[in-house]
């Protein structure tokens, strides 16, 4: 006869007990995580809140440049050193509605906390007055921006050009700014940093501050300003070179905001056919003679720039392009226009045909003699 030993409770019921054990212990090992995560998070952004260094009160002089947004503004206060987070800077001034900060070179402290920082940088109240302070307007070219500065560093403007067209001093600039293109290095180039020099206004603490400096400054600018496009850099499937180029060109045509972006598009229209660009700048830049008319015989004036000559765009830009003309070099605005033509009152015409355009430019020539003779 087969005895069984029977004992308390059924095997299929202790499994289900230990399952049950096993189910508690995750869900309890999973609540002490995320409340270890919470605490910790926590921890991390009331730190990344307050002082860097509570205990330094040494001034850090910061330089916020004009147009600059809120998350360049924590980068550049996490560089410094003066917060330890600049995403938890940037969430945190959204959330206090602090996007109003004034561009400027400010006096901060590590000692001071993220609500500190944020007021004085809205409200100015350790803003620091620059020793010198110039303007470099847009569509100046690489000689004009040389008499410029060397008017405010105590240099001539042969020495400031000497700098500026160092090739070792370009290659220094070139690694740490990806803007800059080998293609500056070009024996045909006229200045291989023009369309590189940003128009803006700069401020230094120094009286008369360094060459170098500021020119660094100049180019760093237009990084960042071209890094704030670059998905539609990529977009455009364009270097950064010719979008520069490009916007050159549009800075020197427009006269107007709202042409800008159209003639961007007449010039997109003019490359996807293949045509010569046929602009006017391009072939006063390769002269080196700005007056106001051209005469039919200096069209053909052989130079890489002279767009009339050569298909496609010039070597090089023509001038310093402000940060509107380079977003129409990268936002053409789309028609079905192939010319335009410029009056002295400001006035942009768009044609579709060369048959047109000419009619216009016979209309209206005699305008350009007159404003000639007035200036």
């Amino acid at each position: 006869m087969l005895i069984l030993n029977t004992v308390s409770g059924d095997p299929l019921d202790s499994g289900r007990k230990n399952k049950k054990k096993k189910t508690a212990r995750v869900l309890l090992l999973i609540f002490v995580l995320i409340a270890a995560g919470a605490v910790y998070g926590y921890t991390y952004i009331k730190d990344a809140l307050g002082p860097s260094d509570p205990n330094n009160d040494k001034k850090i002089t910061v330089d916020i440049p004009i147009g600059s947004s809120v998350s360049t503004i924590g980068g550049i206060l996490e560089s410094k050193g003066l917060i330890t987070s600049s995403l938890v800077f940037q969430v945190y001034a959204k959330y206090k509605e602090s996007g109003n900060l004034q561009a400027g070179v400010y006096d901060l402290k590590p000692s001071m906390n993220v609500d500190q920082l944020i007021a004085a940088l809205k409200n100015g109240k350790v803003f620091r007055h620059p020793e010198t302070s110039f303007t470099i307007p847009e569509g100046f070219i690489v000689p004009q921006i040389a008499e410029t500065v060397a008017k405010n560093t105590g240099q001539t403007k042969e020495q400031v050009m000497k700098i500026m067209n160092d090739r070792a001093f370009v290659k220094q600039l070139q690694a740490q700014f990806p803007i800059i293109d080998n293609k500056v290095y070009d024996k045909k180039v006229y200045y291989p940093l023009e369309g590189y020099l940003f128009p803006a206004k700069y401020e230094f603490d120094e009286k008369q501050p360094d060459v170098k400096a500021v020119v660094k400054k100049m180019v760093d600018k237009t990084q960042r300003v071209m890094d704030t496009y670059h998905a539609q850099l990529q977009k455009s499937k364009k270097k950064p070179y010719e979008v520069l180029t490009l916007a050159s060109m549009i800075e020197e045509e427009a006269q107007r905001p709202e042409d800008r972006p159209k003639i961007s598009g007449v010039f997109y229209n003019r490359l996807k056919k293949k045509m010569t660009l046929d602009s006017d700048p391009t072939v006063k830049y390769a002269r080196k003679n700005f007056k106001v008319q051209l005469l039919y015989k200096e069209l053909k004036f052989d130079s890489p720039y002279n767009t009339y000559k050569y298909p496609g765009l010039p070597i090089g830009p023509v001038a310093s392009p402000g940060e509107q003309s380079i977003k129409a070099a990268l936002n053409p605005q789309p028609s079905g226009y192939y010319f335009f033509y410029a009056r002295p009152n400001g006035q942009v015409i768009y044609t579709k045909t060369y048959k047109e355009h000419t009619k216009i430019v016979q209309k209206y020539r005699n305008e350009w003699q007159a404003h000639v003779r007035k200036s």
